[in-house]
């Protein structure tokens, strides 16, 4: 299972370890990922099935370019970067994880 946490700096300033998430697969975090460079995006989700976010939008091209995603965890209260519509169309479930 490959893993991608896109802006691990807003949940992870350095105080805290990423390492447990190595149980589950092969992971990579990004302290921040561009806001409005879907390309970008999309190429550091890269063939990652479980993709974590904060405030990088996930919009409908990221999932249409991106089929292998099978998760989606909003590291925040709310989902509203994530197009919901576009994840639920592919089956993604899309999940709030407060921090």
């Amino acid at each position: 299972m490959n893993i991608v946490v896109l802006d691990g700096y807003t949940l992870n300033p350095g105080d805290l370890s990423w390492e447990g998430m190595e149980k589950i697969g092969n992971y990579k975090v990004y302290d921040r990922t561009p806001l409005d460079d879907v390309g970008e995006t999309i190429s550091r989700i890269g063939n990652a099935e479980i993709v974590f976010t904060n405030k990088t939008p996930l919009p409908r091209q990221v999932f249409e370019e991106c089929p292998q995603i099978q998760f989606v965890g909003v590291l925040a209260t709310g989902y509203n970067v994530v197009d919901v519509q576009a994840a639920k169309e592919k089956g993604i479930p899309v999940t709030n994880i407060p921090t």
